[in-house]
């Protein structure tokens, strides 16, 4: 019966409506949530819907607004007279925008403007390329607009600096102070190799009278980020202290009356987000706790420590926070069944109660998983959680296929997210059961769980893997003959990883872009803090650090012997294509069953969807073909 079932679902026919499952056409049809706001009269929250057309290979997206206490959501073609341009000073004289700027010469036609077809790019120092774009010679800067005379200035003139920060940065990164007369703005000021190794970004104050810019965050050498105003005019931001460690601990500081306070620095976790609460006294914030993503708030205080309190507690993921209304926060959330949905929180009780409803229909017509929560011991003696999830009209009398998913990052929670890609759901519904390990270098069980990964990435985490997949497997319903091993960046380094290290527990492998070969990652990344402190520095340093030896996956290929698909987005710089062309290479010289899928045009992930339905159908088929 599965054959037949997946044979239709890869020839394009849905069976929605008759197996009542998820599958991948279905997972494309789901509507995506992007909260705006609350209102200026705090009754309605303004929220976008986009849609995808796998067709067109293209989407649409609609702006929607909902009452607060629930209701019908009305679609509105501009929300302009409703909500306040944050960009735009109280007194309504000026404006922020950012602006692509072009700073030096970078092309063949730059320096030699009468050659202007030719297609060279000319470098003489680091950070040549980022994340998936070649450098240019272009910034993004930020520009004060006079909306009386529409004069406009580059605050960063000259400067070969962005803001917003590349890649990801977006209107976190700048703000007023509450008299409109300086701009906060976060930038990482370096150039060259110090950027490359560094993650020291700033937040700098421009003042709008003199035109003096000032850094507010010199001391800290780590990254400062999401700069935002109390009511009462008290900044605050999130600051991570080590240099050049991307997972650091990521504390709430603020800055009163010219003294800096650390809220969070006594509290055993990592904040993601924050926001001021309406009257100033106290800070929301989202951060991992225990395999999901869960509001928080902390006072204000005067003279005693910080008190911290978490509000909701549940199998789900508080995602972001929309805005504040007395007693009310409105949050997205989601779990591994269900995409994101706008959710009220009553911040006395932490009781959710759903707002938005855009996907209910798809959902009130498929079997959903069952999502379990065990603890299972590891190798020295500590407890791990671990979500078990269970294929709809799960039968604990038959014997199931079994997935050990490897989660990337390596330092990123395994919590109730929902991905599009990674999606549990849909692996459960194709007659799976998935076993998704809290491993070592996951934040949301302390500090020291969650830094222990680094320099360790052959070493703790990968017993923990295998801990997981061992104690699930002594289950009657676990078919032991038919486990897989599946993940993407981290993740694809952890499979290629288990190939050469797995003692024939696996079946079948399935790596998304992952590091097979430490040192030419090392070579070719371009973040390369990221390796400085991960891996322990450079391949040629001596003493030479484990992960080009003991840890570096292609060592290890020698005990090869399980099916391995590979997987690699060509516009991947973080983990470039090198690494998944030498690991189909390896596979193929060594006889193994193997496949190749390349994505010209696609990074670190799969945004396309015509590319994210042939990804699911290739996935499957594999699993199919080899478990």
């Amino acid at each position: 019966m599965k054959k037949i079932y997946l044979f239709l679902v890869f020839s394009g026919i849905c069976l929605a409506a008759s197996a009542q499952v998820m599958t991948a056409e279905k997972l494309w049809e789901l509507d995506r949530i992007s909260p705006i706001g609350l209102s200026n009269d705090q009754q309605k929250v303004i929220f976008k819907v986009r849609s995808y057309d796998v067709d067109s290979n293209s989407s649409t997206s609609e702006t929607y607004v909902i009452p607060i206490k629930g209701g019908e959501a009305t679609a509105i073609k501009s929300y302009d007279s409703i909500y306040n341009d944050l960009k735009i000073t109280p007194d309504g004289k000026f404006k922020l925008l950012s602006k692509e700027v072009k700073v030096h010469p970078v092309t063949g036609e730059d320096h030699y403007p009468e050659l202007e077809k030719s297609d060279v790019y000319i470098y003489d120092d680091l950070n040549y390329r980022h994340w998936d774009s070649w450098e240019d010679g272009k910034y993004n800067h930020l520009f004060v607009k006079n909306l009386a005379s529409e004069e406009e200035w580059d605050i960063m003139e000259g400067e070969p600096h962005d803001t917003p920060l590349q890649p990801f940065g977006g209107s976190e990164d700048y703000t007023w102070n509450n008299e409109g007369k300086k701009v906060i703005y976060v930038s990482k000021k370096l150039k060259g190799k110090d950027y490359a190794v560094s993650t020291n970004t700033d937040i700098y104050e421009y003042d709008l009278e003199t035109k003096v810019t000032r850094n507010l965050t010199e001391e800290n050498k780590g990254y400062d980020t999401q700069p935002a105003f109390s009511k009462t005019g008290i900044l605050a931001w999130l600051q991570m202290d080590e240099p050049g460690y991307e997972a650091d601990k990521n504390d709430i500081i603020i800055l009163n009356n010219g003294t800096k306070q650390n809220l969070t620095k006594d509290w055993d976790g990592t904040v993601f987000s924050f926001v001021w609460s309406e009257d100033g006294k106290k800070i929301f914030f989202v951060a991992p706790v225990k395999g999901t993503r869960q509001l928080f708030e902390v006072n204000i205080p005067k003279k005693d420590t910080p008190k911290i309190k978490q509000i909701t507690e549940g199998q789900f993921d508080v995602t972001g926070m929309v805005g504040q209304v007395g007693n009310t926060m409105v949050v997205s959330r989601t779990d591994m069944n269900h995409a994101a949905e706008l959710y009220t929180v009553d911040l006395k009780s932490g009781k959710m109660t759903q707002l938005s409803h855009v996907n209910d229909e798809v959902y009130d017509n498929i079997k959903l998983s069952k999502v379990e929560k065990r603890m299972i011991p590891t190798t020295d003696g500590k407890e791990m959680l671990t979500w078990v999830i269970y294929p709809p009209d799960f039968d604990p009398s038959k014997k199931y296929p079994t997935l050990l998913y490897l989660q990337g990052g390596p330092q990123s929670p395994l919590s109730q997210f929902y991905s599009f890609r990674w999606n549990f759901q849909l692996m459960a519904a194709n007659g799976y059961i998935v076993v998704a390990p809290n491993r070592r270098g996951m934040p949301g069980h302390g500090v020291e769980w969650n830094e222990q990964i680094s320099g360790d990435w052959g070493g703790q985490n990968m017993q923990d893997y295998l801990s997981a997949i061992d104690a699930i497997s002594e289950e009657d319903f676990v078919d032991n003959d038919r486990l897989g091993a599946i993940g993407a960046s981290y993740g694809g380094y952890s499979a290629f990883f288990l190939a050469g290290h797995h003692e024939k527990r696996f079946k079948t492998f399935i790596a998304h872009d992952g590091i097979f070969n430490t040192r030419s990652m090392y070579g070719t990344t371009e973040e390369l803090f990221f390796v400085n402190r991960d891996m322990g520095g450079a391949y040629w340093e001596e003493p030479t650090p484990k992960a080009y030896t003991d840890f570096n996956p292609a060592n290890f290929v020698t005990k090869w012997d399980t099916p391995i698909l590979i997987i690699q987005g060509g516009k991947d710089f973080r983990v470039p294509i090198g690494q998944g062309l030498e690991a189909f290479q390896a596979a193929q010289l060594k006889g193994l069953k193997s496949k190749l899928l390349y994505f010209p045009m696609e990074n670190h992930w799969i945004l396309s969807s015509q590319n994210a339905i042939i990804w699911q159908r290739e996935f499957y088929k594999w699993l199919e073909e080899t478990l």
